[in-house]
């Protein structure tokens, strides 16, 4: 059995012809960990008795014909993701030892349908990060070079996938967490609308941006997973219900003009024109488009989402969960990272007396100008094309003396998150070190986003 080749579609299908059982399925990708997690380093925790008995329930429920599509598989979950009964660090000294009081809904679904659960993946702390290095226990590395970076802040979930460590593992994107690290390891990262997955039980960075989704092998299993987790939560009032009708006849792509500017790698660039030039020959309609404010999303970004970690991070004083010493003062420096102290600090400074109509006010109206600007050209084309990232991935270490290197990383990927939309990211077909694709779809127009994405990567 390669497990390399497995999808969850190929999978599924193994297990329900009996080629293979899940305990046996399970034990092969937990042998995978063993042998190559060593050096990429992708998983805080290995489950491996929690995942050994869920494996032997998922058998018997194959036997009695109660399979669905993910019944049986392996998966793994950024460790920010709440799993009843096991460690759940958020990357952070401060969490290190908590242990989850209960499942996020996300995962809860999962369980449902009989998923395995391999363990919980390496983070940026409290998804504060671009590379998977700042996390406070190790750095990931990139199997596609182990000298770069994954990506980040779901650094972890993507290069076990790439690693073919687990089937398919759950992130979190609150600027372009998945789509990001996807890009980087060239495996596709998925960011459903906004409100479509609950964040109930995902420990919280900025709550008008953050939302769960899929890291996956093709765009298929996104679909795959993204239909098992989404749905209404009572627990998560921003859920809701929604109808995605897919309209597909001309497809029409948006490719707007201020993605190929000064800073935009060479090869990033012809692989973007490679793929565009791909999509023509298929026979969409490739259409000029302007989203003008996208050179203020970066620096709003940065506002809104310091000003909602400082709100978010309030509770982690030590005395209610997490460390505690001698006071909340000195719990928050022993155990915080710079990044996250930094953002906090950014974030509180824009939110105090004097500085919150300077600062945080105008971000929110510059927000709503990004927003309308996507609102435009979705009158004129189905789907926006462009570059996940302007830049390949880059070494360990490279970046760490330049943060504004490093958040210029995301620079194609928080404008999605400030407007809500879903936006996938898919491996380019350039040799080399991976490129994402990136494509931006209309509100809760998922089905129209991933048939578009599948095109491509037939």
């Amino acid at each position: 059995m390669k497990i390399e080749n497995l999808t969850i579609e190929s999978a599924h299908k193994g297990l329900k012809n009996g080629d293979f059982t899940s305990v046996e399925l399970t034990n092969a990708y937990l042998k995978k960990i063993e042998e190559k997690d060593g050096e990429i380093k992708a998983f805080i925790t290995v489950t491996k008795d929690l995942a050994l008995a869920q494996a032997k329930e998922a058998d018997e429920m194959i036997k009695k014909g109660e399979m669905t599509i993910l019944t049986g598989i392996p998966c793994a979950f950024k460790d920010n993701y709440l799993i009843k009964g096991e460690k759940c660090t958020a990357g952070s000294k401060f969490l290190e030892n908590y242990i989850a009081p209960y499942d996020a809904t996300v995962v809860k679904k999962l369980r449902k349908q009989g998923a395995v659960f391999l363990g919980k993946t390496n983070l940026d702390e409290f998804a504060m990060g671009s590379s998977c290095e700042k996390s406070a226990f190790f750095k990931t590395k990139n199997p596609v070079d182990l000298e770069r970076v994954p990506g980040g802040s779901s650094g972890g979930s993507a290069a076990a996938v790439a690693e073919n460590m687990c089937v398919y593992a759950l992130g979190s994107d609150t600027g372009g967490s998945i789509r990001q690290p996807a890009s980087f390891c060239g495996v596709v990262g998925f960011k459903p609308t906004y409100g479509t997955v609950s964040r109930n039980g995902i420990i919280a960075f900025a709550s008008s941006l953050d939302q769960a989704g899929p890291i996956t092998k093709n765009v298929n299993d996104a679909q795959i997973v993204f239909e098992a987790i989404k749905g209404v939560d009572e627990y998560d009032p921003t859920t809701l219900d929604y109808t995605d009708d897919e309209k597909l006849s001309d497809i029409k792509i948006g490719v707007p003009k201020e993605y190929f500017t000064d800073g935009l790698d060479k090869e990033v660039e012809k692989a973007i024109r490679n793929a565009i030039d791909d999509y023509k020959k298929m026979g969409a309609q490739i259409i000029d488009i302007s989203l003008p404010h996208t050179q203020y999303a970066l620096a709003c970004y940065y506002i809104i989402a310091p000003a909602e970690a400082s709100a978010n991070l309030a509770r982690f004083d030590g005395l209610r969960y997490g460390q505690n010493i001698d006071g909340v003062i000195e719990n928050r420096t022993k155990y915080f990272g710079s990044e996250v102290k930094k953002r906090i600090m950014l974030g509180t400074y824009t939110l105090s007396s004097g500085y919150y109509d300077a600062y945080y006010k105008k971000a929110l109206k510059v927000r709503t100008l990004i927003k309308n600007d996507f609102d435009e050209a979705f009158k004129k084309v189905d789907v926006i094309l462009g570059p996940t990232s302007p830049c390949l991935p880059f070494k360990i270490g490279e970046k760490q003396e330049d943060p504004m290197a490093m958040y210029l990383s995301d620079i194609y990927t928080v404008s999605v998150n400030l407007s809500g939309l879903p936006a996938i990211s898919i491996p380019s077909k350039n040799k080399g070190l991976p490129i994402g694709i990136h494509l931006i779809g209309q509100s809760f127009k998922e089905k129209t986003l991933l048939k578009i994405a599948n095109n491509y990567g037939r």
